[in-house]
């Protein structure tokens, strides 16, 4: 049963990676042509996701395929979950500058119809994820697969953030509150991947004193 939740794991893992892969360079090409704000946000989050679940992916396959001493192990697991935790962090940056910009600066924009409809896929692939990582944590806890829990669940929120902004354009792009459901919305959010972040890399670290 547990070889077989680790190579579920190990295959979960690595869709994830390749599904995350174009991510940075869609949004870095939109980034450099546009030199918006929001689009270079949108950048580093992806990429520094990217970088955590590609860090994650080789961890777990280093482990499943090397067993090595519980230290070794140990000093592994943090790692990932380490860039996990700062992934969050530069997250929650990039949500934060995003929410405050558009605070200020707000211009509806035409149709949203193909935003909406990529925001709401995202939405669905990742809460899949995140209920995936949940199942396989729970048949056979694992500090890796936590780490993606916490993170997919970020990725979710992200997503549903951006699907109640789109929508609100798309239904009321010229009402006063739509510039305030898309800003606030990104401000909460930030809040809530600095804090997940911020506590995870605090636990990381105490625990990592302890265990010296």
């Amino acid at each position: 049963m547990q070889d077989k939740t680790a190579k579920s794991s190990e295959r979960t893992l690595l869709v994830a990676l390749l599904l995350s892969a174009p991510g940075p360079l869609v949004t870095g090409i939109a980034a450099i042509t546009s030199g918006s704000a929001t689009q270079i946000a949108d950048f580093l989050r992806r990429t520094s996701e990217l970088a955590a679940t590609f860090m994650s992916w080789w961890v777990f396959r280093k482990l499943q395929r090397s067993p090595v001493g519980k230290a070794q192990q140990q000093k592994l697991e943090h790692q990932a979950n380490l860039t996990v935790a700062r992934a969050m962090v530069c997250s929650g940056i990039a949500m934060l500058v995003v929410g405050v910009y558009r605070l200020y600066v707000y211009q509806p924009t035409g149709n949203v119809t193909m935003g909406l409809v990529i925001a709401a896929l995202g939405l669905i692939t990742n809460s899949g994820f995140m209920c995936k990582y949940m199942a396989l944590n729970k048949a056979q806890p694992n500090p890796v697969i936590a780490g993606q829990l916490k993170l997919y669940r970020a990725k979710a929120c992200v997503d549903f953030v951006v699907v109640a902004a789109l929508a609100a354009v798309a239904i009321a792009p010229t009402h006063p509150a739509t510039r305030y459901v898309d800003a606030l919305g990104s401000i909460a959010v930030s809040f809530y991947l600095l804090w997940t972040g911020i506590t995870s890399e605090r636990k990381l670290k105490a625990d990592s004193t302890l265990e010296a």
